[in-house]
């Protein structure tokens, strides 16, 4: 037998989990399964696949992280609204098996958004300021609907990062969405005055963006994300507990269902 061949481990088969995950997903981006609608209990998913409820729960667990699903204060699943380019995000998965925190999270968003903010005050066209103002349109129409406003506030996000046209600045943010957003989705859901503080601040710094005033705009991006943090603190989250054991957490039931 040569060294060559004894380099390399056998390769086995993908486990059952990302079976699930990959064959929900599949729906989902084909279009088979649309935003909004019911998935199916966890009981139910548990039959169709004829899986055991710890590989349900793993897969949708994966799903939830790309955004593809969503569980609400009910612990019903629907689907959730595919934004592709972070289905398979090597990078964001390489955060959470470092256990990045929160407090972490937020201090390098922090960074990037007022970069970003600043160069779109100086470069926004108007086409993007005007995909500003549809957004944060869209977004006070979906109150109550936290799984789509999370998503258009993510989005928000990204149209500065569009309009400053620094391409090192959008690759640095890009693992960051996806870890920020089952947190934006519980700080919605649990504090009331998240949502109508969430649209001023958009407003306001969309409005700081249409007048070319980059120091307003700065500082109320500062304001806008010291809020999340404080929203964070405000549902009794941990700033320095890994990101990914928090998430875990805010999905696991108090017992199985029988």
């Amino acid at each position: 037998m040569s060294d060559t061949a004894e380099r390399f481990e056998r390769i086995n088969a993908a486990p059952a989990y990302q079976l699930v995950a990959e064959a929900i997903e599949k729906g989902i981006t084909s279009g088979r399964l649309r935003a909004g609608e019911p998935l199916g209990t966890e009981a139910e998913l548990v039959r169709q696949f004829g899986v055991n409820r710890s590989t349900v729960r793993e897969g949708i667990r994966m799903l939830e992280q790309a955004g593809l699903v969503h569980r609400d204060s009910s612990r019903r699943l629907t689907v959730g609204v595919p934004h592709y380019d972070r289905l398979a995000s090597r990078r964001t998965r390489a955060l959470v098996m470092h256990e990045v925190t929160f407090r972490e999270l937020s201090e390098a968003v922090l960074v990037l958004d007022l970069a970003a903010v600043e160069q779109a005050a100086l470069r926004a066209t108007p086409a993007v300021i005007a995909e500003l103002e549809a957004n944060i349109a869209r977004t006070e129409a979906a109150a109550g609907n936290w799984p789509v406003v999370t998503e258009l506030d993510t989005q928000w996000h990204e149209l500065f990062y569009k309009a400053a046209g620094n391409r090192v600045l959008q690759l640095a943010r890009e693992p960051a969405p996806l870890l920020a957003l089952s947190v934006t989705q519980m700080i919605l859901e649990q504090v009331k005055e998240a949502l109508p503080r969430l649209l001023v601040a958009h407003r306001t710094i969309t409005e700081a963006v249409r007048k070319r005033d980059p120091e307003n705009a700065r500082l109320w991006m500062r304001r806008h994300l010291q809020d999340w943090r404080r929203g964070f603190e405000h549902i009794g989250k941990d700033l320095d507990q890994p990101l990914d054991r928090l998430y875990l957490q805010s999905i696991a039931p108090a017992e199985d269902e029988r």
